[in-house]
């Protein structure tokens, strides 16, 4: 089943309290990018970021960072925000609320963050409850659908357009998974926002 771009209502109510939209009047966007750092992703993003002066926050997996600490350093260096997405880029739904929280501690000791967003979008309502109260829980208005294989890199442009607006959170990754298609995607995106007038603020 193919992913919505924007969240359903539905989904919203299950996370009282999560970020899914900064509330501006400015014509700015919120870039984030999930999964990463991963050699030869995460470094591109890095550079088309620098070459728009974008800023963005990047959702990283804790065994990611333990892999690739330069990457991660690197992410901070440029002036980046990072935010934790478990250590093994684990399904909610499918862990116990303490194995969850486990996964999130131990992205933890690999570095800090207020922020935390769910590997797949997913967390039990215990889980989320438990999580809210030591983190600021940032989810998304826009879901650029890049990890999708089914979907070329123009569909994947579209998307993103079509339904980013005034205070949008974006998703992007940084994986192996979407590489071909986020990062064809990315600098176009950037370039039609940048024309509409839009900035690309930090959370």
């Amino acid at each position: 089943m193919r992913m919505l771009a924007r969240p359903p209502a539905l989904l919203r109510q299950l996370y009282p309290g999560a970020l899914w939209r900064v509330k501006t009047n400015e014509k700015k966007i919120f870039l984030t990018f999930d999964d990463g750092p991963v050699p030869g992703v995460t470094t591109e993003v890095l550079s088309v970021l620098k070459q728009f002066g974008a800023q963005a926050t990047f959702f990283c997996v804790g065994d990611n960072v333990r892999k690739h600490p330069e990457i991660f350093q690197q992410i901070i260096s440029e002036g980046h925000r990072v935010g934790n997405h478990t250590f093994n880029h684990v399904d909610g739904w499918k862990q116990t609320k303490q194995q969850y929280l486990r996964q999130v501690n131990l992205c933890a000791e690999n570095f800090q963050s207020e922020f935390f967003r769910p590997p797949y979008g997913r967390m039990r309502r215990s889980q989320f409850s438990a999580i809210k109260k030591k983190y600021k829980v940032v989810m998304w208005d826009v879901l650029t659908c890049d990890f999708d294989k089914d979907l070329s890199a123009d569909e994947v442009l579209e998307i993103a357009l079509k339904n980013s607006r005034a205070g949008s959170i974006v998703v992007f990754h940084d994986s192996e998974k979407a590489k071909d298609r986020m990062l064809k995607v990315l600098p176009e995106y950037l370039t039609e926002m940048k024309r509409r007038g839009f900035e690309f603020g930090e959370l």
